[in-house]
């Protein structure tokens, strides 16, 4: 075939749940010069990214602090496949689609797997999952959600984690859409394994997944029966990112470094107490705007997350029209996931996009278009169907 013209994507403003608009900080330092990854010069960068990622995370403790070469999912998939063997018990979770990942994941590495779930907007109460660890005292992992993408809950995770602090059972964290978004404190919560990604509060592209561990995890991991895979075994991991001289493990994505770096750089400067105010004040004013349009929000008041906010779409109202409408002004935001979602938009204000200038964007936005689309919210009963 001819030679395509080059792409040329359209603008637009990523208010969905990921990923965002990238830093232009970040983009910019993607175009420095190329190194190799067998660089020293790299390689003395990467210890520095290392101890960013340690602060971001209120890591300092953790045995391990890394960015894995994947995605966010292959985050969870390395918890899992690290801390728990064939026919170990991992309890889970389950109140939105990631958490229903956890479970999948972990029955997908022969483990076996309890759910302790609870409806789509609300949170898993930490009682319940205690109980489970109390009828299940062998468990080898309790896996949480901390920020649900798929429906904006939080999890009160400092509490859970104080509670576990005497437990043989290791606790594990989805931090995708919580680390650089809402306060996060791995040592000072007891946490033992978390991930999270690039793209979303963060504000780089996706392709990368930081990961922590904690002394027992990391211990857990290397003291395995049953080899791990190649490509997250932590000791070949921490052997090129961590231990100087570096061993080759894998080619590693070194623009996309540049670019975490560069966040990480942004995000110690702004100061991570400063960032998770403004993320809180634009979810805040988003909320806001949305409440008096007469739309209904997803979570619980008092588990809403900031940066990602759940609406119910009315009954009458096609929710796919709305989004559709959104994107030719040039605004994407996201809808339900899985089949068993509710009918929802998913609102996500995340790294550069997390102030009120855009949320006021986003609102008014919103507020043209379901004017245009059908009749105004508030006068009609929110829906019960799911899509």
């Amino acid at each position: 075939m001819d030679a395509p013209a080059p792409f040329d994507p359209p603008e637009r403003l990523l208010c969905g749940p990921g990923p965002t608009n990238v830093d232009p900080a970040a983009l910019e330092a993607m175009r420095r010069p190329m190194l190799g990854h067998l660089d020293p010069a790299l390689h003395e960068m990467l210890l520095e990214l290392c101890a960013l990622l340690r602060s971001a995370y209120r890591a300092e403790d953790a045995e391990v602090v890394l960015p894995l070469q994947a995605t966010g999912t292959s985050g969870m998939e390395t918890g899992i496949a690290s801390l728990v063997e064939p026919g170990e018990t991992v309890i889970v979770g389950v109140n939105g689609y990631f958490g229903r990942r956890i479970a999948e994941i972990a029955r997908r590495h022969d483990a076996d797997v309890v759910e302790v779930t609870a409806d789509w907007g609300e949170h898993v109460p930490n009682a319940c999952l205690l109980n489970a660890l109390h009828e299940h005292r062998d468990a080898r992992l309790l896996a949480v959600v901390h920020a649900e993408t798929s429906t904006g809950v939080e999890h009160p995770l400092a509490e859970l984690g104080a509670e576990m602090r005497d437990a043989d059972t290791l606790l594990m964290a989805d931090c995708v859409t919580s680390l650089g978004g809402v306060e996060l404190e791995f040592d000072a919560w007891g946490i033992d394994y978390a991930y999270s990604c690039t793209q979303k509060c963060l504000g780089a592209p996706p392709g990368m997944s930081p990961i922590a561990f904690s002394a027992q995890a990391a211990e857990r991991a290397r003291s395995r029966s049953t080899p791990l895979g190649f490509n997250f075994d932590l000791d070949l991991l921490t052997a090129y990112w961590t231990e100087r001289p570096a061993t080759y493990h894998v080619t590693v994505p070194i623009l996309h470094i540049y670019a975490l770096h560069e966040v990480l750089r942004g995000l110690a400067e702004e100061g991570l107490e400063n960032r998770w105010a403004r993320q809180a004040e634009a979810g805040a004013r988003l909320q806001e705007r949305v409440g008096e349009m007469g739309l209904e929000l997803l979570a619980e008041p008092e588990h809403q997350l900031a940066p990602l906010t759940a609406v119910r779409v009315p009954e009458g109202v096609d929710g796919k029209a709305v989004q559709a409408e959104l994107l030719a002004r040039g605004i994407e935001v996201g809808g339900g996931l899985g089949p068993q979602a509710p009918a929802m938009w998913r609102l996500g204000l995340m790294g550069p996009n997390a102030n009120v200038e855009t949320a006021d964007r986003l609102a008014d936005a919103f507020a043209e278009v379901l004017a245009a689309v059908g009749p105004r919210a508030a006068e009609r009963p929110l829906a019960a169907a799911t899509d």
